[in-house]
C-alpha cells in the first residue's frame, strides 16, 4: 500500500519506505531496483532530500520523482537545551506536535524518539499518558524525526553537537500499539541502505503489550525494555492501567518466550521501575521483585521518578533508591539508577506531553 501522508502536495513520501516497499514503488513507475537503492543512498548517506541534486540519476527519473513524490521530514518549532545540556526539539505535524530528546554523555550520545502523539495508556506518573493520545506517528514521521537530527548533527558547521551512537524508543508513546509503522522504522534504521545503525544500539521499550511482544520474535530480533513499575498486579493496575488486560504472569511468560530466539537478548532484557515514595519502593517490594524476575535475565533500571504539577507522587529519597539497588545487587541482581536528565525543560523521563487537541479526530 502506498502512503501519501506528510508531504504538503499529497505526493508520496519516500521516508514511509524501507527497502522492500521502495523497490516496490520504483518498479511500479516501471524504474529498476537499483535505482531505489541508489535514492536511498542519497538519503540516508548523504541526507539529501532534493532529487534535483541526486546527480547519478537521469533527468527524466528525477522529473519523475518530483511530480509523484518529495522526501518530507517533520519541521523543528522549537529547540530547548537543559543545564545538564540535554535538548529537547518539539516537531511539527499538520495536527499535532511531539518531542524528540538528545541525551549526550561522555561514552555515548542517546536519541529518545517517540512513535506516538500522545499516549493510550494513561500511566498514574507519566504526563504523556495523562495527555491523552492523538494518533499513531507514521514511519516518515518516525524515521523523519531521528533523519533531521541525524542531519543537523552531521552538519560540520554544528560543531557543538556530538555524534549519536544510540536510539531508544522512549519517548512519546507506546511502540508496540503503533507495531508496523515501528517494526516498518527499525528496518530502516538497520538497513545498510538505510541509517545503518547497529542493532546493538537501539532498545525499544514496552509497559507491556503482550501480542506485540509475541509478534516481535517472528519479525524482528530488537533489544527490549519493559516498564514493569510495580512487583505485584494488585500495585501495577494502580500505576499501569494496560497490567488490568496483561498481567505481570502474562508479561514475563512472553518475555521469556522472546528472549529463546532473541540473539540481541542473550544477557537479558532491562527491567524500568520508577521509584515512588512510600509506594512501590520499600525492601518488601524489592524482594517481590526478585520473586518474579528470578527466571528472567535482566538487569534492573531504577529511575527515580521526575516532578509532574499536581501529581500526588513524589521521588523516592537518595537513600532510599541506594538501599533498593544494594538489596537487588545482594541477590545478584544487575541494578543501576538512572541519572535523570533535563528535568529543567521537561525533557526527563515521563514529562514529555507535545501538543495536540485531545480527541479532535
Amino acid at each position: 500500500m502506498i502512503i501519501k501522508n506528510q508531504c504538503i502536495t499529497e505526493k508520496i513520501n519516500l521516508f514511509n519506505f524501507d527497502r522492500k516497499t521502495m523497490y516496490s514503488f520504483f518498479n511500479s513507475i516501471q524504474e529498476r531496483s537499483f535505482r531505489a537503492d541508489q535514492v536511498m543512498r542519497w538519503i540516508y548517506y548523504y541526507f539529501c532530500d532534493d532529487f534535483n541534486k541526486m546527480t547519478n540519476l537521469t533527468y527524466k527519473l528525477r522529473n519523475k520523482l518530483n511530480s509523484l513524490s518529495c522526501i518530507q521530514a517533520p519541521t523543528f518549532i522549537e529547540k530547548k537545551i537543559s543545564q545538564d545540556s540535554t535538548i529537547k526539539w518539539t516537531m511539527s505535524l499538520h495536527d499535532g506536535n511531539f518531542e524528540t530528546i538528545f541525551i549526550p554523555e561522555k561514552k555515548r550520545n542517546t536519541l529518545c524518539i517517540s512513535s506516538q502523539i500522545g499516549c493510550l495508556l494513561n500511566c498514574q506518573f507519566c504526563a504523556t499518558g495523562k495527555k491523552g493520545f492523538y494518533r499513531n506517528l507514521s514511519v516518515a514521521e518516525i524515521i523523519g524525526q531521528i533523519w533531521k537530527i541525524y542531519k543537523l548533527i552531521n552538519d560540520k558547521k554544528n560543531i557543538f553537537y556530538s555524534p549519536i551512537t544510540n536510539i531508544v524508543f522512549m519517548g512519546m508513546g507506546e511502540p508496540l500499539l503503533n507495531f508496523n509503522n515501528v517494526i516498518k522504522s527499525l528496518n530502516i534504521i538497520f538497513d545498510k541502505y538505510g541509517l545503518n545503525i547497529s542493532k546493538k544500539r537501539i532498545v525499544l521499550s514496552t509497559a507491556g503489550i503482550v501480542p506485540g511482544i509475541k509478534k516481535l520474535s517472528s519479525v524482528i530480533d530488537v533489544k527490549l525494555a519493559i516498564s514493569l513499575h510495580a512487583p505485584n498486579d494488585t500495585l501495577r493496575n494502580q500505576l499501569v492501567p494496560i497490567n488490568k488486560k496483561y498481567n505481570i504472569s502474562m508479561l514475563l511468560h512472553a518475555v521469556s518466550n522472546f528472549l529463546k530466539t532473541s540473539k540481541l537478548n542473550k544477557k537479558g532484557i532491562t527491567i524500568e521501575y520508577v521509584m515512588l515514595n512510600n509506594i512501590n519502593d520499600t525492601i518488601l517490594h524489592a524482594k517481590e521483585l526478585i520473586k518474579i524476575l528470578k527466571n528472567i535475565p535482566s538487569k534492573i533500571n531504577l529511575i527515580p521518578w521526575n516532578y509532574l504539577k499536581n501529581s500526588v507522587f513524589q521521588c523516592s529519597s537518595l537513600k532510599k533508591i541506594n538501599k533498593f539497588s544494594e538489596f537487588l545487587n545482594k541477590k545478584g541482581f544487575t541494578t543501576t539508577i538512572r541519572k535523570s536528565r533535563g528535568k529543567d525543560i521537561h525533557a526527563a523521563c515521563g514529562q514529555l506531553i507535545g501538543d495536540f487537541k485531545k480527541n479532535n479526530i
